[in-house]
Parts: structure tokens; sequence; C-alpha cells
């Protein structure tokens, strides 16, 4: 009989993970929850569209969850999450009611600033929002900026934290030049502009993912994009219709599985229907540049998004190797620099990490989290101001670890964890179930001796 090298325990300050290193390699094939990305547009467009917009494969985890009950209190009537399909009754552009109480948006930034760009364009309506610990010490003014220019009105703490007011009212169309390629930014803006009128331009230094442009002309945004100088435009004031999303799995939940099956001697898993979206798959490039073992299977297109089952084996013939990620690869793989760090300690050479100082500002400062989390590990990892270099070819020992409540280090912790000699323990586990609720259970279901 096998058994699996993974126990979770409760204790007085959350969950602990336990993990001993399994005997055996990942095989078969999983799936992964919903893009968490494409799920919160779906609910937010969905909300301020006309008529019924239907959500297939939502992500059940804590960051959705968080803008359904923003938008639940602002009047939006939206079905049991867990049925099969959620449904979304929209009530326009510029109908969101003004809520009796204080919005929360938890632990999730992307609800926050996306929703900012809504809620200051609702004219005679009065907002107040806030967000858990860690995202009330989070930086707002990427977003609150760029809306002041458009005449927004909020009030906010020091540096632009939450807790913060917002009196919306008419705004006034802009082009913005951001000085980081953030998703979020561009699409708190073109949120605005989409109750502004006149055209409303975003131009990034680079391209960030594009999940936002695609949902809204699904919605029937009128959208001019100019992928040579990276601007998006949007056409105020736009009525949006309900549609029917299905969504892709998550390709940063994939990224847990694809580093694991690549590390673990005696692997060969499939990844079945993840998001392969170009300016998501910075994570795959990184991982060819490593020589993984990656196959793309069965593509095709879902909903206006790239799917593709992906199918990873572990090389017997040739160890991983060491390469250099920065540039214009950062936005497209920056939620997945704590995997692919671990990904680096089994690589041979040294792994630089550059242009990532933007971690620093996430759900924990990643860069030094996982910096000192790996070295306790037994890892040489050098800290840098915007990334890591980190000497590969290391035995990994066990070790008693901390998440500091970060969903994708706690995740990172524990695939780092397989390959450690001795049993791991890893504080505040449960951060994971922000993004992924059930990677606990597909970690147990994996991993056997």
């Amino acid at each position: 009989m096998t058994v699996s090298p993974v126990t979770l325990k409760n204790t007085k300050l959350g969950q602990d993970l336990l993990i001993s290193p399994p005997t055996l390699g990942l095989r078969g094939r999983i799936r992964v929850p919903g893009d968490k990305s494409i799920s919160h547009r779906a609910l937010m467009l969905g909300a301020i569209a006309h008529g019924e917009t239907q959500i297939q494969g939502l992500l059940l985890g804590d960051d959705p969850r968080s803008t359904v009950a923003c938008f639940r209190a602002m009047g939006v009537k939206i079905s049991d999450l867990e049925s099969h399909t959620v449904v979304v009754q929209g009530v326009g552009i510029d109908h969101l009611q003004e809520p009796s109480d204080i919005l929360n948006a938890g632990n999730s930034g992307t609800t926050l600033r996306l929703m900012l760009g809504l809620l200051a364009a609702q004219p005679g309506k009065f907002f107040t929002i806030t967000g858990d610990q860690s995202l009330r010490s989070r930086p707002m003014m990427r977003v609150i900026q760029p809306l002041q220019q458009m005449g927004a009105c909020i009030w906010h703490r020091r540096n632009g934290l939450a807790p913060m007011a917002v009196q919306g009212q008419p705004l006034q169309p802009i082009h913005y030049s951001s000085p980081i390629a953030s998703a979020q930014v561009k699409s708190c803006i073109l949120l605005a502009g989409l109750l502004t009128a006149g055209q409303t331009t975003v131009t990034e230094p680079t391209l960030s993912r594009d999940h936002s442009e695609r949902m809204l002309q699904a919605f029937g945004a009128q959208l001019t994009i100019d992928p040579d100088t990276c601007s998006v435009t949007v056409s105020g004031p736009a009525q949006l219709q309900g549609q029917s999303v299905v969504v892709p799995g998550d390709i940063s939940s994939a990224a847990f599985w694809l580093v694991a099956a690549a590390i673990l001697p005696d692997s060969d898993l499939v990844v079945e229907n993840v998001g392969v979206n170009p300016t998501r798959t910075g994570i795959l490039e990184v991982l060819t540049m490593m020589d993984a073992h990656i196959e793309f299977m069965n593509q095709r297109t879902v909903a206006g998004e790239p799917v593709a089952d992906l199918r990873i084996r572990y090389r017997t013939d040739a160890p991983l190797k060491a390469c250099r990620i920065g540039g214009d690869l950062i936005p497209r793989l920056v939620d997945e620099i704590p995997i692919l760090s671990v990904a680096a300690i089994f690589a041979k050479g040294v792994t630089v990490i550059e242009d990532a100082a933007e971690l620093r500002v996430k759900e924990s400062d990643r860069l030094a989290v996982m910096a000192t989390q790996l070295t306790q590990m037994g890892a040489i990892v050098r800290e840098n101001p915007d990334g890591l270099e980190i000497t590969g070819s290391r035995d990994l020992k066990a070790a008693e670890l901390d998440s500091h409540g970060d969903h994708r280090i706690a995740m990172s912790l524990a695939i780092a964890a397989l390959r450690a000699r001795g049993c791991t323990t890893i504080h505040q586990a449960e951060a994971a179930t922000v993004s992924y609720p059930d990677f606990f259970s597909t970690l147990s279901n994996l991993t056997k001796f």
C-alpha cells in the first residue's frame, strides 16, 4: 500500500504542512483551478454588463470570492459559486449601488485595483474600501495617480494605502504612459475609460498580460490595440452585453506541477486545460531554456483564450541548466518567479533573476522571503535589489519554514520540500487557498511513498 508523504496539521497560528520526499515521481493527469485573472475580470464585466453572464470554470479561491462579495454589496446578483455555472445578473455600467457598508477586498490586489477604476467613475456615489492586513500594506498609488489625472476623487492613507474612500464623479479621458508594465494598472484605467466620454489610452513600456483586452472586446467594448507601441485605447461611454465565459486552467497554478515534475526523478505528468495566452507563457519559455521536457498537446481556443494540455517529463539524460531571467520576460512570468527560483536550485550553473523589484510589493516581499527560506534549506541564494542569483545543483535539507501568509510562497516551498532530505514543516500553509483551494489534496494524491 502507498501512502502520501504530505500531512496538514492545524495549529494555533494556522495550518502547518509537513512534507517528506516521496520515493516515486509525479505521474498521471491533473487539472488546475480556473485562471484567477480571468475569473476576476469575468465577474466584474458580467456585473456591469446588460443581461446575464454565465461563467464556467470560475476559480473558487479566496480572491475571487472577495470580488463576488464586493459586487453583491453593490446590488449585483451572483448565483451560488459552488454550482457548475456561475450566473451574474448585470446591472449596467453605471448602475452599481452605493453600498451600505465598507467594501472588503480581502487579500486581493486585483479586486481593489481594478474596482477602483469602476467606482471612481460612478457619479454621485460614495464608496469606502479596505482589505486584510497584507493588502492594507500594499501600494495603490500606481492606480490612484492616473485616476486622479482623470479627475477621480480618492482619499487614502499615506503612500496610497487602504483603507480608502472614493467619491464617484464624471471623469476625463487621458493618454497615460505607465512607467511599469502592469495588467492591473492598465485594466484599472481601461475600466474607468468605459464610463468616460472619449478615448482613454494606456501605453506600457512592454506588453503585460492582455486578458482584459480580450474580454472587453468579447463583451462589446470598442478597443484599439497597437502592439508596436504597447498601447490600448478604449472608447467610452460603453455598453457591454452579458456573455458566456469558459475560464481555462491557471498557468500560474500549473507552474508548481511543471517545476515539480521537472525536478523529481521518474515524473511524467500531464496538466490538462491550461490557458497558454502568450502574455502569460514566460514560465514555459524559461523552463524550455532550462532544458525541461515540455510538450503542448490538444491545442485549441476556448472563449477567445488559447488552451493546451501540457506534458512534462523528468529528463534522465540531462539536468536542468541555469539561465538568465529578466527584461521583457518579467511581466509574462512575474507570479511564477518564486517557483522558478526552486527550479534554479536543481539547475547546473548560476541562474540570475533580474528586473523583478515588483516582487517586493506583492503579498510579501517575495524576493526576500524566497531567499531566506531557500537558504534555510541549504540553497545558495544571493538577494539583489531587483532579483536573485541562485547557484544550482544543490542538495536540500529539511527545515522549518514560513510562507509569510503568501500563497505562492507556500506552494513553492512545498515543491522544494519534495527534494529535501527529511521532513520539512511549512507554517501558514493555508495561504495557498487564496488561489488554489485544492493544492494540498492534489499534492497528497500525486506524492506517494
